[in-house]
């Protein structure tokens, strides 16, 4: 449900219950995610999910892994897993397409953001989702409310320019 949960994490959650509504999943880790706006975020074995609490303790942001994340369906729309090209022309055809300083698309008013893996297929799609309060220019990778560290990593791809980094930080 946009803006408002991601299966049964619902927007707004405390992290004791995050992991109470997600009892099949192994929690790996407990990390900083940025740690310039005091973000926390919880990495997920099975399924590889991430969960990304701001300094208040509410569940703001998800992301699901390419590879062994949860499925993640937007009317009918496979975004976890699949082809990056087949995706973005889907999101364009949606409506309220925007893309942030790093290329990456989305749209702010599903507090969605699209972001690329590299798995042994090649790149697949990464969704990270935010709630209703956490929306807002989302997409942007500089004002937006996702952490820092769900920006690292490899760009979306772009063929009209394939002298560009195809990683960020570039090496």
């Amino acid at each position: 449900m946009p803006l408002e949960s991601v299966g049964p994490l619902r927007f707004g959650m405390t992290m004791a219950e995050v992991v109470a509504a997600v009892p099949s999943a192994v929690e790996l880790r407990r990390f900083v995610a940025d740690p310039f706006a005091d973000v926390v975020g919880i990495q997920f074995g099975f399924p590889a999910l991430y969960a990304y609490f701001d300094r208040s303790g509410q569940l703001f942001c998800v992301a699901a892994d390419a590879v062994s994340g949860p499925q993640l369906v937007l009317d009918g729309m496979a975004l976890t897993g699949g082809n990056p090209s087949e995706l973005e022309q889907w999101l364009f055809d949606r409506g309220g397409l925007r893309y942030g300083p790093r290329a990456n698309p989305g749209i702010d008013s599903l507090g969605l953001v699209m972001r690329v893996q590299l798995t042994a297929g090649g790149l697949q799609t990464r969704p990270v989702l935010v709630g209703r309060n956490w929306a807002d220019r989302c997409t942007d990778d500089w004002e937006g409310a996702i952490p820092e560290c769900e920006w690292v990593g490899h760009l979306w791809p772009d063929l009209r320019y394939p002298e560009r980094a195809k990683t960020w930080p570039p090496t």
